[in-house]
C-alpha cells in the first residue's frame, strides 16, 4: 500500500499544479493600502500567478508601491489606475475586463488589505480547474470572527438571499474564483461593497456551479477596519430597497 502523502509534498504538488496554470490572474483593488500591499504583493508573485493591481485613486504611497513589482516583474503584475475612487465594484470590473482581454482562464479576487492567506488561492481553483466548479468562494470561520464583524457579515448574507435568491454562507469574502466563462457572464453595476451580494446574484441568474471553500483569515486592528460591517451592511440594504421600487 502507498504511504499517504505528508503535507508539505500535497502542498508542494498543489503549488506546482497552480504555477503550471499560466492563465490564473490574481485581481487586487487597492485603495489606500500602502500599509499592506507590499508583503501581499510578495506573496502573490512568489506563488508564481499573474496579478493585476487597480489603484482605485489612492491617495497615499499605494500607486507608487505596486509601480515597483511592476517595474521588477514586468512580465508577471501588471498595473491599473482610476484618477478618482471608485469604489470596490469599480476596480473589480476593471480587474476583470482586464484579465478576461489578457486572455485569463481563472480569475481571482483577493483583498491586498492582509487578511488572506496566499495560499488558500490553491483550495478556491483547484475546483475550477478540475471542472467541479464555476465560481469557488473562500468561506471564512465566522467562529473566529470577531462580533462587529460577523455580525455585519450575516446580516449581508440575509440580504444576499432575500433579494439574490441564494443562500450562501459568506457572500461577502473577497477571496473568490471564477472561470473564465463565469466572470465573461458578471453584469455588474454596484460601486461599492454591494458588489459582492450581486455577485452572488449572478451566480444565481445564470445558474453557474457554486462551491465555497474553507479559508483562513488574518484578523489585525488594521483588516478589520475594513470591508463590511453592520452600517456598511444597513447603506446597501437601502440603497437595494430603493432600486427595488424605482
Amino acid at each position: 500500500m502507498k504511504a499517504p502523502e505528508n503535507h508539505e509534498d500535497l502542498l508542494k504538488k498543489q503549488k506546482d499544479l497552480l504555477k503550471k496554470q499560466k492563465g490564473i490572474y490574481v485581481i487586487l483593488p487597492a485603495y489606500n493600502e500602502e500599509k499592506t500591499i507590499k508583503d501581499v504583493m510578495e506573496e502573490l508573485v512568489g506563488l508564481g500567478v499573474n496579478l493585476l493591481v487597480v489603484d482605485d485613486g489612492s491617495i497615499d504611497h499605494t500607486y507608487h508601491v505596486s509601480r515597483g513589482f511592476l517595474e521588477k516583474y514586468p512580465s508577471q503584475v501588471s498595473l491599473y489606475r482610476h484618477p478618482l475612487n471608485r469604489g470596490l465594484g469599480g476596480a473589480l470590473r476593471t480587474g476583470i475586463e482586464a484579465a478576461l482581454q489578457k486572455k485569463a482562464s481563472i480569475i481571482v479576487t483577493f483583498d491586498a488589505d492582509g487578511q488572506h492567506h496566499s495560499l488558500d488561492i490553491i483550495p478556491l481553483c483547484l475546483p475550477i480547474i478540475k471542472g467541479d466548479a464555476d465560481v469557488v468562494i473562500g468561506k471564512r470561520n465566522f467562529q473566529e470572527m470577531p462580533f462587529r464583524k460577523k455580525f455585519g457579515n450575516v446580516v449581508m448574507n440575509i440580504i444576499t438571499l432575500i433579494f439574490y435568491g441564494k443562500n450562501v454562507e459568506d457572500s461577502q469574502s473577497g477571496l473568490r474564483a471564477f472561470s473564465r466563462k463565469a466572470a465573461s457572464l458578471m453584469e455588474l453595476h454596484s460601486r461599492d461593497y454591494g458588489v459582492s451580494s450581486e455577485i452572488v446574484g449572478e451566480v444565481s441568474r445564470h445558474h453557474l456551479q457554486l462551491l465555497e471553500v474553507p479559508i483562513t483569515t488574518i484578523y489585525t486592528d488594521y483588516s478589520l477596519s475594513k470591508g463590511t460591517n453592520t452600517k456598511v451592511g444597513l447603506k446597501i440594504l437601502a440603497k437595494l430597497i430603493r432600486d427595488v421600487f424605482k
